[in-house]
Protein backbone atom coordinates (compact mmCIF):
# COMPACT_ATOMS: atom_id res chain seq x y z
CA UNK A 1 0.00 0.00 0.00
CA UNK A 2 1.31 3.46 -0.93
CA UNK A 3 2.19 5.97 1.76
CA UNK A 4 0.19 9.20 1.99
CA UNK A 5 1.51 12.44 0.49
CA UNK A 6 2.52 13.78 3.91
CA UNK A 7 4.75 10.73 4.45
CA UNK A 8 6.46 11.22 1.09
CA UNK A 9 7.14 14.92 1.50
CA UNK A 10 9.22 14.35 4.63
CA UNK A 11 12.02 12.75 2.63
CA UNK A 12 14.10 15.15 0.53
CA UNK A 13 15.27 12.42 -1.83
CA UNK A 14 12.30 10.04 -1.93
CA UNK A 15 10.10 9.97 -5.03
CA UNK A 16 6.33 9.68 -4.62
CA UNK A 17 4.49 7.00 -6.66
CA UNK A 18 3.66 9.73 -9.21
CA UNK A 19 7.39 10.40 -9.64
CA UNK A 20 7.47 13.71 -7.76
CA UNK A 21 9.92 15.13 -5.23
CA UNK A 22 7.64 17.18 -3.00
CA UNK A 23 10.44 18.98 -1.12
CA UNK A 24 11.82 20.32 -4.41
CA UNK A 25 8.33 21.41 -5.46
CA UNK A 26 7.89 23.21 -2.12
CA UNK A 27 11.23 24.99 -2.62
CA UNK A 28 10.05 26.18 -6.05
CA UNK A 29 6.84 27.45 -4.40
CA UNK A 30 8.92 29.36 -1.82
CA UNK A 31 10.46 31.39 -4.65
CA UNK A 32 6.99 32.61 -5.64
CA UNK A 33 6.88 34.40 -2.28
CA UNK A 34 10.19 36.16 -2.94
CA UNK A 35 10.77 39.63 -4.36
CA UNK A 36 10.22 40.16 -8.09
CA UNK A 37 13.41 39.93 -10.13
CA UNK A 38 13.84 40.70 -13.86
CA UNK A 39 16.66 40.03 -16.32
CA UNK A 40 16.88 41.25 -19.94
CA UNK A 41 19.55 40.35 -22.49
CA UNK A 42 20.47 42.78 -25.29
CA UNK A 43 23.08 42.55 -28.09
CA UNK A 44 25.52 44.65 -26.02
CA UNK A 45 24.88 43.42 -22.47
CA UNK A 46 22.45 42.22 -19.81
CA UNK A 47 20.33 44.24 -17.36
CA UNK A 48 19.19 42.88 -13.99
CA UNK A 49 16.55 44.56 -11.82
CA UNK A 50 15.10 43.56 -8.47
CA UNK A 51 12.48 44.80 -6.04
CA UNK A 52 13.86 45.55 -2.56
CA UNK A 53 11.20 45.07 0.09
CA UNK A 54 11.88 47.72 2.73
CA UNK A 55 9.63 46.45 5.52
CA UNK A 56 10.28 49.29 7.97
CA UNK A 57 11.20 52.98 7.69
CA UNK A 58 13.92 52.21 10.27
CA UNK A 59 15.55 49.66 7.96
CA UNK A 60 18.67 50.76 6.07
CA UNK A 61 17.75 49.92 2.45
CA UNK A 62 21.39 49.65 1.34
CA UNK A 63 21.77 46.60 3.63
CA UNK A 64 19.31 44.59 1.50
CA UNK A 65 21.43 42.83 -1.09
CA UNK A 66 19.51 41.15 -3.88
CA UNK A 67 22.09 41.55 -6.67
CA UNK A 68 25.67 40.35 -6.17
CA UNK A 69 28.87 40.28 -8.19
CA UNK A 70 30.42 36.87 -8.91
CA UNK A 71 33.37 38.06 -11.03
CA UNK A 72 34.27 41.16 -13.06
CA UNK A 73 32.22 39.81 -16.01
CA UNK A 74 29.53 37.98 -14.02
CA UNK A 75 26.78 38.76 -11.55
CA UNK A 76 23.43 37.46 -10.41
CA UNK A 77 20.08 38.51 -8.96
CA UNK A 78 18.07 36.33 -6.60
CA UNK A 79 14.55 35.61 -5.47
CA UNK A 80 13.80 33.46 -2.42
CA UNK A 81 15.88 32.84 0.69
CA UNK A 82 18.81 35.27 0.67
CA UNK A 83 20.93 33.13 3.02
CA UNK A 84 20.67 30.18 0.61
CA UNK A 85 21.64 32.48 -2.27
CA UNK A 86 24.78 33.61 -0.42
CA UNK A 87 25.95 29.99 -0.12
CA UNK A 88 25.45 29.42 -3.85
CA UNK A 89 27.09 32.72 -4.83
CA UNK A 90 30.12 32.02 -2.61
CA UNK A 91 30.46 28.68 -4.41
CA UNK A 92 30.19 30.44 -7.79
CA UNK A 93 32.88 32.97 -6.77
CA UNK A 94 35.31 30.23 -5.66
CA UNK A 95 34.67 28.27 -8.87
CA UNK A 96 35.30 31.40 -10.96
CA UNK A 97 38.54 32.29 -9.14
CA UNK A 98 39.83 28.70 -9.30
CA UNK A 99 39.20 28.66 -13.06
CA UNK A 100 41.00 31.99 -13.55
CA UNK A 101 43.96 30.81 -11.42
CA UNK A 102 44.23 27.42 -13.16
CA UNK A 103 43.61 28.40 -16.79
CA UNK A 104 44.45 32.13 -16.79
CA UNK A 105 41.13 33.00 -18.45
CA UNK A 106 37.68 34.17 -17.40
CA UNK A 107 35.18 31.40 -16.76
CA UNK A 108 32.31 30.96 -19.23
CA UNK A 109 28.85 32.03 -18.06
CA UNK A 110 27.42 28.55 -18.69
CA UNK A 111 30.24 26.88 -16.73
CA UNK A 112 29.63 28.92 -13.58
CA UNK A 113 25.86 28.32 -13.93
CA UNK A 114 26.53 24.58 -14.20
CA UNK A 115 28.66 24.73 -11.02
CA UNK A 116 25.83 26.43 -9.10
CA UNK A 117 23.32 23.83 -10.30
CA UNK A 118 25.67 20.98 -9.35
CA UNK A 119 25.68 22.41 -5.81
CA UNK A 120 21.88 22.70 -5.83
CA UNK A 121 21.65 18.94 -6.55
CA UNK A 122 23.69 17.98 -3.49
CA UNK A 123 20.84 18.28 -0.97
CA UNK A 124 20.00 15.14 0.98
CA UNK A 125 23.57 13.82 1.03
CA UNK A 126 24.58 12.04 4.20
CA UNK A 127 25.73 14.60 6.76
CA UNK A 128 28.59 12.20 7.62
CA UNK A 129 30.05 13.25 4.28
CA UNK A 130 32.34 16.24 4.93
CA UNK A 131 31.32 17.82 1.61
CA UNK A 132 27.58 17.58 2.35
CA UNK A 133 26.12 21.09 2.11
CA UNK A 134 22.38 21.03 2.79
CA UNK A 135 19.80 18.68 4.28
CA UNK A 136 17.07 20.31 2.13
CA UNK A 137 16.83 21.88 -1.34
CA UNK A 138 18.00 25.50 -1.64
CA UNK A 139 14.94 27.77 -1.55
CA UNK A 140 16.23 30.28 -4.09
CA UNK A 141 16.19 30.92 -7.84
CA UNK A 142 18.96 32.90 -9.54
CA UNK A 143 19.21 34.97 -12.70
CA UNK A 144 22.88 34.75 -13.69
CA UNK A 145 24.06 37.43 -16.13
CA UNK A 146 27.46 37.55 -17.77
CA UNK A 147 29.47 38.19 -20.88
CA UNK A 148 32.11 35.98 -22.51
CA UNK A 149 33.34 35.12 -26.04
CA UNK A 150 29.79 34.00 -26.90
CA UNK A 151 28.47 37.46 -26.02
CA UNK A 152 25.97 38.55 -23.35
CA UNK A 153 24.10 35.69 -21.69
CA UNK A 154 21.29 35.27 -19.17
CA UNK A 155 20.57 32.01 -17.31
CA UNK A 156 17.83 31.03 -14.88
CA UNK A 157 18.45 28.38 -12.19
CA UNK A 158 15.91 26.78 -9.86
CA UNK A 159 16.02 24.46 -6.77
CA UNK A 160 15.77 21.32 -8.94
CA UNK A 161 19.26 22.08 -10.33
CA UNK A 162 17.85 22.92 -13.77
CA UNK A 163 19.25 25.86 -15.72
CA UNK A 164 17.82 27.44 -18.86
CA UNK A 165 19.08 30.26 -21.09
CA UNK A 166 16.70 33.20 -21.62
CA UNK A 167 16.44 36.41 -23.61
CA UNK A 168 14.30 37.91 -20.83
CA UNK A 169 13.05 36.33 -17.61
CA UNK A 170 11.11 37.30 -14.47
CA UNK A 171 11.05 35.35 -11.19
CA UNK A 172 9.50 35.92 -7.77
CA UNK A 173 6.07 36.91 -6.47
CA UNK A 174 4.97 38.98 -9.48
CA UNK A 175 6.65 36.78 -12.07
CA UNK A 176 3.56 35.76 -14.07
CA UNK A 177 2.43 39.34 -14.76
CA UNK A 178 6.05 40.45 -15.26
CA UNK A 179 6.79 37.64 -17.73
CA UNK A 180 3.65 38.47 -19.72
CA UNK A 181 4.79 42.12 -19.91
CA UNK A 182 8.26 41.06 -21.06
CA UNK A 183 6.78 38.88 -23.82
CA UNK A 184 4.76 41.86 -25.08
CA UNK A 185 7.50 44.50 -24.95
CA UNK A 186 10.82 42.67 -25.46
CA UNK A 187 12.62 42.70 -28.83
CA UNK A 188 16.08 41.33 -29.64
CA UNK A 189 17.58 44.60 -30.89
CA UNK A 190 17.02 46.53 -27.63
CA UNK A 191 19.61 49.02 -26.44
CA UNK A 192 20.85 48.90 -22.84
CA UNK A 193 18.88 52.07 -22.06
CA UNK A 194 15.66 50.53 -23.42
CA UNK A 195 16.33 47.37 -21.38
CA UNK A 196 16.77 49.45 -18.21
CA UNK A 197 13.50 51.32 -18.83
CA UNK A 198 11.60 48.08 -19.59
CA UNK A 199 13.01 46.45 -16.42
CA UNK A 200 11.88 49.41 -14.29
CA UNK A 201 8.46 49.52 -16.00
CA UNK A 202 7.90 45.81 -15.33
CA UNK A 203 8.92 46.19 -11.68
CA UNK A 204 6.71 49.27 -11.29
CA UNK A 205 3.73 47.31 -12.63
CA UNK A 206 4.04 44.48 -10.10
CA UNK A 207 5.24 46.40 -7.02
CA UNK A 208 2.77 47.50 -4.36
CA UNK A 209 4.78 50.58 -3.36
CA UNK A 210 5.76 53.59 -5.45
CA UNK A 211 8.99 52.82 -7.28
CA UNK A 212 12.05 54.88 -6.25
CA UNK A 213 15.82 54.45 -5.90
CA UNK A 214 15.43 53.00 -2.37
CA UNK A 215 13.19 50.03 -3.18
CA UNK A 216 14.68 48.80 -6.46
CA UNK A 217 18.18 47.82 -7.52
CA UNK A 218 19.60 47.74 -11.04
CA UNK A 219 22.78 46.16 -12.38
CA UNK A 220 24.24 45.60 -15.82
CA UNK A 221 27.05 43.71 -17.48
CA UNK A 222 28.70 45.05 -20.64
CA UNK A 223 31.89 44.32 -22.61
CA UNK A 224 33.40 47.72 -21.78
CA UNK A 225 32.70 47.99 -18.04
CA UNK A 226 32.00 44.37 -17.03
CA UNK A 227 29.56 43.83 -14.18
CA UNK A 228 28.40 46.89 -12.23
CA UNK A 229 25.59 47.67 -9.82
CA UNK A 230 24.13 51.10 -10.59
CA UNK A 231 24.71 53.77 -7.95
CA UNK A 232 21.77 55.62 -6.36
CA UNK A 233 22.45 58.65 -8.57
CA UNK A 234 22.41 56.60 -11.81
CA UNK A 235 19.38 54.68 -10.61
CA UNK A 236 17.49 57.90 -9.84
CA UNK A 237 18.39 59.19 -13.30
CA UNK A 238 17.10 55.98 -14.93
CA UNK A 239 13.83 56.19 -12.96
CA UNK A 240 13.32 59.82 -13.95
CA UNK A 241 13.95 58.90 -17.61
CA UNK A 242 11.07 56.34 -17.68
Amino acid sequence: MFLTRSEYDRGVNTFSPEGRLFQVEYAIEAIKLGSTTVGIRTPTGVVLGVEKRVQSPLLESSSIEKIMEIDTHLGCAMSGLTADARTMIDHARVTSQNHAFTFDERIKVESVTQAVCDLALRFGESMENEDAMMSRPFGVALLIAGIDELGPQLYHTDPSGTFVKYEAKAIGSGSEAAQAELQDKYHKSMSMKEAQILTLCVLKQVMEEKLDQHNVQLAQVTQEKGFEILSDALLKEAIEGM
